[in-house]
């Protein structure tokens, strides 16, 4: 492709060719003289490092306010548990495979799917105990999005050890059965192309013990290690009543939290909790929209960066997939919280540019992915952008990325997507939108005959 503008490893570059080879970019070089450009913008396209893509089929359904005057995210929750007792693993697939096709049309190249639901209805196992990995799996193929299969540990109701009840038992393994789930779902991910990868989550500090937890990380090797952390403040009181100890502090005084980690959420810690993790070069995995739609809190962004932290962006609940609006939410909770301006923003970098490399950068590290950003060698995920329009205004530079970020339309500019080589996205639209989306609005009809 030629393009325009492109922000490389080596920062904006005008009029470049970029050549993709074996699924790499092969090449970054100035534009033959003349010629044409195919591209308006290239960016390195971010990986969306959270994600539950089965609750995709709940968006707009939890919105109205129940019997509990005081709803909550644990209102939410049990609505949640409600609701996917009912899904199939035909079903599960097919929802899959429309998240994944949302967020390559959002800009996103690849996903880390935080996988928990691996058991047919009242926690009954499958015959094949990595069944639901395999139909993730076989989302992500068909639709052409890059992924890191994360299974989820997931042993208790509680730090009180109680078992799971109601559709929480359609998460539930002891770390024995987790060994073996946790190997078919490497099977099934090694059925995929290359640039598939396995990682693990042990939920939360709430839902496996210490045993469990450790197991987990054995089975997690040099791959990444995902966990909900420090969300909700009903969450650390029972962590510190339990345990003696707040969840990140807990955390990093028995645990080795170290690059390959990513703490998810982080949005109930104290200023020197925020400074010990951005310490250890851990990514936090920051998820605006849904923390927001459930009241989590704010995460504290201008300490954490300030302390030279990683970050990246994920899309958890699925209730609104945009890569350009988690950015924009980001920035502006830190600016609703101190009343500023441009909170995130250095002396030599706007805040779109701080916020998109960031999560460019650190959804590459959460996802044990080899990407991040535009350079030789690196897996080809770009994100292509037409700014010849009444949005983009034909800007460059920094100013180019702040107005796809808080102009509110950046996401009707996006032209193309290339994940690992695959070029998915073409003129805005999936490859095979009509026919994935076909499948999934049939699969809501489905469903929705049972809400």
């Amino acid at each position: 492709m030629v393009t325009k503008q492109a922000l490389t490893s080596n920062g904006w570059e005008a009029n470049v060719e970029i050549g993709i080879k074996d699924r790499r970019i092969a090449h970054i070089r100035p534009a033959p003289h003349g010629a044409t450009p195919t591209v308006g913008l290239a960016l390195a396209a971010p990986l969306n490092l959270h994600s539950h893509s089965f609750q995709r089929a709940m968006s707009g359904l939890t919105e109205a306010r129940g019997p509990d005057p005081s709803d909550s995210f644990w209102t939410w929750r049990r609505l949640m548990y409600k609701f996917l007792d009912q899904l199939t693993p035909d079903q599960i697939q097919a929802i899959a495979a429309q998240v994944f096709l949302e967020m390559l049309e959002a800009g996103y190249s690849s996903v880390a799917e935080f996988h928990y639901l691996h058991h047919n209805a009242g926690g009954v196992p499958y015959a094949n105990l990595a069944e639901l990995s395999e139909q993730i799996v076989e989302a992500a193929k068909d639709v052409g999005i890059g992924l890191t299969l994360l299974p989820v540990l997931y042993q208790f109701g509680g730090l009180d050890k109680r078992p799971l009840a109601g559709g929480q038992r359609r998460f539930g393994n002891d770390p024995m059965q987790f060994a073996r789930l946790h190997e078919g779902a490497a099977k099934a991910v090694a059925t995929g192309p290359e640039d598939f990868n396995i990682g693990v989550a042990p939920h939360s500090l709430r839902a496996v013990d210490t045993l469990g937890l450790s197991d987990a990380l054995s089975l997690a090797g040099n791959g990444p290690v995902h966990m909900h952390l420090a969300e909700q403040v009903a969450e650390v009181e029972e962590v510190q009543a339990a345990l003696n100890a707040r969840p990140t502090e807990w955390l990093l005084s028995n645990y080795d939290v170290d690059p390959r980690w990513c703490l998810i959420h982080c949005t109930q810690m104290t200023p020197l909790e925020t400074q010990a993790l951005a310490a250890t070069g851990a990514v936090a995995g920051l998820c605006p929209i849904t923390e927001a739609n459930l009241g989590d809190g704010i995460f504290n962004g201008t300490h954490y960066l300030g302390h030279g932290g990683n970050i990246g962006f994920g899309s958890d609940s699925t209730v609104h997939i945009s890569l350009f609006e988690e950015l924009k939410s980001l920035e502006y909770s830190q600016r609703l919280r101190d009343k500023s301006r441009a909170a995130l923003a250095k002396a030599d970098r706007s805040t779109g540019r701080v916020l998109f490399e960031a999560a460019a950068r650190g959804g590459a590290q959460a996802g044990g992915r080899d990407s991040g950003t535009l350079a030789v060698g690196k897996l080809a995920d770009i994100l292509a952008v037409d700014l010849d329009n009444e949005w983009g205004v034909n800007r460059s530079g920094d100013m180019a990325l702040d107005t796809l970020i808080f102009g509110g339309n950046g996401q009707r500019c996006i032209s193309d997507v290339w994940s690992a080589g695959r070029h998915v996205v073409k003129e805005g639209r999936h490859i095979e939108r009509e026919r994935i989306t076909k499948k999934f609005t049939a699969t809501m009809a489905e469903l929705e005959q049972n809400i």
